[in-house]
Protein backbone atom coordinates (compact mmCIF):
# COMPACT_ATOMS: atom_id res chain seq x y z
CA UNK A 1 0.00 0.00 0.00
CA UNK A 2 1.30 3.45 -0.94
CA UNK A 3 -0.03 6.79 0.25
CA UNK A 4 1.11 10.19 -0.98
CA UNK A 5 0.83 13.53 0.72
CA UNK A 6 1.82 17.15 0.25
CA UNK A 7 1.89 20.56 1.88
CA UNK A 8 -0.47 23.38 0.87
CA UNK A 9 1.64 24.58 -2.08
CA UNK A 10 2.69 21.04 -3.08
CA UNK A 11 6.41 21.85 -2.84
CA UNK A 12 6.97 19.33 -0.02
CA UNK A 13 5.66 15.94 -1.08
CA UNK A 14 6.09 12.51 0.46
CA UNK A 15 5.28 8.86 -0.09
CA UNK A 16 4.47 6.30 2.60
CA UNK A 17 4.66 2.58 1.84
CA UNK A 18 3.26 -0.25 3.90
CA UNK A 19 1.24 -0.01 7.09
CA UNK A 20 1.48 2.83 9.59
CA UNK A 21 2.80 2.10 13.07
CA UNK A 22 0.12 4.31 14.60
CA UNK A 23 -2.47 6.99 13.97
CA UNK A 24 -3.44 9.27 16.83
CA UNK A 25 -4.73 12.69 17.78
CA UNK A 26 -2.61 15.04 19.89
CA UNK A 27 -3.78 17.86 22.14
CA UNK A 28 -0.38 19.02 23.43
CA UNK A 29 0.45 22.72 23.44
CA UNK A 30 3.53 22.26 21.26
CA UNK A 31 1.61 20.45 18.51
CA UNK A 32 -1.25 22.92 18.63
CA UNK A 33 1.05 25.93 18.32
CA UNK A 34 3.26 24.30 15.70
CA UNK A 35 0.30 23.67 13.42
CA UNK A 36 -2.04 26.47 14.48
CA UNK A 37 -4.85 24.03 15.22
CA UNK A 38 -6.78 22.85 18.27
CA UNK A 39 -5.86 19.21 17.62
CA UNK A 40 -3.43 17.44 15.32
CA UNK A 41 -3.77 13.95 13.89
CA UNK A 42 -0.49 12.18 13.25
CA UNK A 43 0.49 9.03 11.40
CA UNK A 44 3.54 7.32 12.88
CA UNK A 45 5.34 5.73 9.95
CA UNK A 46 8.46 3.55 10.17
CA UNK A 47 11.79 4.86 8.88
CA UNK A 48 12.77 3.17 5.64
CA UNK A 49 9.11 3.03 4.58
CA UNK A 50 8.71 6.69 3.60
CA UNK A 51 10.51 9.20 1.40
CA UNK A 52 10.41 12.83 0.38
CA UNK A 53 9.39 12.99 -3.27
CA UNK A 54 9.57 16.76 -3.62
CA UNK A 55 11.30 19.51 -1.70
CA UNK A 56 12.77 18.42 1.65
CA UNK A 57 11.14 20.33 4.50
CA UNK A 58 13.00 22.65 6.85
CA UNK A 59 13.47 21.69 10.49
CA UNK A 60 12.60 23.70 13.60
CA UNK A 61 13.80 22.35 16.95
CA UNK A 62 10.77 23.06 19.15
CA UNK A 63 12.37 21.62 22.31
CA UNK A 64 15.60 19.69 22.90
CA UNK A 65 15.63 16.79 20.46
CA UNK A 66 12.13 17.41 19.09
CA UNK A 67 11.98 18.53 15.49
CA UNK A 68 9.05 19.94 13.57
CA UNK A 69 9.31 19.77 9.80
CA UNK A 70 7.69 22.44 7.64
CA UNK A 71 7.54 23.86 4.14
CA UNK A 72 9.58 27.04 3.71
CA UNK A 73 7.39 28.14 0.81
CA UNK A 74 3.87 27.96 2.27
CA UNK A 75 4.65 27.39 5.97
CA UNK A 76 2.66 24.17 6.29
CA UNK A 77 3.60 21.98 9.22
CA UNK A 78 4.37 18.57 7.71
CA UNK A 79 5.78 16.20 10.32
CA UNK A 80 7.35 15.68 13.74
CA UNK A 81 10.30 13.56 14.85
CA UNK A 82 11.82 12.91 18.23
CA UNK A 83 14.51 10.70 19.77
CA UNK A 84 11.68 9.29 21.92
CA UNK A 85 10.51 7.58 18.71
CA UNK A 86 13.82 6.88 16.93
CA UNK A 87 12.48 4.52 14.29
CA UNK A 88 9.60 6.58 12.94
CA UNK A 89 8.38 9.98 11.76
CA UNK A 90 4.94 11.40 12.51
CA UNK A 91 3.28 12.90 9.44
CA UNK A 92 0.19 15.12 9.58
CA UNK A 93 -2.67 12.87 8.48
CA UNK A 94 -4.58 15.76 6.91
CA UNK A 95 -1.79 16.16 4.32
CA UNK A 96 -2.46 12.77 2.76
CA UNK A 97 -4.14 12.77 -0.63
CA UNK A 98 -6.73 10.41 0.90
CA UNK A 99 -6.84 11.30 4.61
CA UNK A 100 -10.10 9.38 5.09
CA UNK A 101 -8.08 6.17 4.80
CA UNK A 102 -6.55 6.86 8.24
CA UNK A 103 -8.36 5.61 11.34
CA UNK A 104 -6.90 7.23 14.47
CA UNK A 105 -7.20 4.98 17.48
CA UNK A 106 -5.60 6.98 20.28
CA UNK A 107 -5.54 10.43 21.86
CA UNK A 108 -2.31 11.88 23.19
CA UNK A 109 -2.11 14.50 25.91
CA UNK A 110 -5.85 14.51 26.53
CA UNK A 111 -5.18 16.47 29.73
CA UNK A 112 -4.09 19.43 27.55
CA UNK A 113 -7.34 19.46 25.53
CA UNK A 114 -8.79 22.94 25.09
CA UNK A 115 -12.03 23.23 27.04
CA UNK A 116 -14.02 24.06 23.90
CA UNK A 117 -12.92 20.87 22.11
CA UNK A 118 -15.08 17.72 22.38
CA UNK A 119 -13.80 15.32 25.03
CA UNK A 120 -14.39 12.28 22.83
CA UNK A 121 -13.08 11.59 19.36
CA UNK A 122 -14.69 8.90 17.18
CA UNK A 123 -12.73 5.68 17.16
CA UNK A 124 -10.78 6.50 20.29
Amino acid sequence: MKQNGHCLCRAVTFELTGPHKSASHCHCDSCRRGAGAAIITFIGHPNGKWQWTGKTPAVYVSSPGNERLFCTTCGSSVAFQSPRYPDEVYFHAALLENPNQVAPGDIGHADARLNWMPDHMPGC
